[in-house]
C-alpha cells in the first residue's frame, strides 16, 4: 500500500471516529444528534402505566415520558404563548371519565435561543390523569386512548412537534 493511500485511510478513520464520538461529547449518551432529528417523537418516548379503577374511588393513571439526554420539551404551561406546551388529551372510553391532566413542576433553564429561562421538562416525567368510573360502567379490562403532544428542543433549536398516541390499560373493578 502506498504512503499516500495509508495517509488517506488514516484520515478517513480519524474522521469516522470523530463523527461517532460527537454525540458522546454533546452529553446525550451517543443518542440522536440534531442533524438526525426530524420529529420530536424520535426523542420522546411515552409509556402508560396500567391502572385499577374502582367504582367507589376511581384511580390515577400515569403517563410516563422519557426524554432523551441532551433534549427537553416545553412544560405545561409553556413560558410563552407561542411555544408548544406538552399536552395530554384523553380519548373516549365507555364507562370511564378522565379528569384534567396534572402536569409536574417545570425546570427553569436558560438556552442560547431564548432571552430568559424557559419552563421545560427533561429526563423522566410523569403526568397524572384521574379516572372515574361512571355508575353504568361494566367491570373488566379496557384501553383508554391518549394523545401526548410534545415539541422537543436541544440547546440550540426546536424540532417539529409530534403527537404520540398510546393507550392506558384500565381494569375496572
Amino acid at each position: 500500500m502506498s504512503r499516500s493511500l495509508r495517509f488517506a485511510s488514516c484520515l478517513f478513520l480519524i474522521f469516522i471516529a470523530a463523527a461517532c464520538s460527537k454525540d458522546v461529547r454533546r452529553g446525550n449518551g451517543g443518542g440522536l444528534g440534531p442533524g438526525q432529528v426530524s420529529s420530536s417523537a424520535q426523542v420522546v418516548k411515552v409509556t402508560a402505566v396500567p391502572v385499577n379503577v374502582s367504582q367507589s374511588s376511581g384511580g390515577d393513571a400515569v403517563i410516563a415520558l422519557s426524554i432523551s439526554p441532551g433534549f427537553h420539551i416545553n412544560a405545561n404551561p409553556a413560558t410563552f404563548s407561542y411555544l408548544i406546551a406538552t399536552e395530554v388529551t384523553a380519548g373516549k372510553l365507555e364507562g370511564i371519565t378522565a379528569g384534567p391532566p396534572v402536569y409536574p413542576a417545570a425546570v427553569k433553564k436558560k438556552f442560547q435561543f431564548a432571552e430568559q429561562p424557559l419552563a421545560v421538562y427533561e429526563g423522566e416525567v410523569s403526568i397524572k390523569l384521574n379516572l372515574r368510573a361512571e355508575a353504568n360502567a361494566t367491570t373488566g379490562r379496557k384501553s383508554l386512548p391518549v394523545n401526548v403532544r410534545v415539541q422537543a428542543c436541544d440547546e440550540e433549536q426546536c424540532f417539529p412537534p409530534a403527537t404520540i398516541n398510546t393507550t392506558i390499560p384500565v381494569t375496572l373493578q
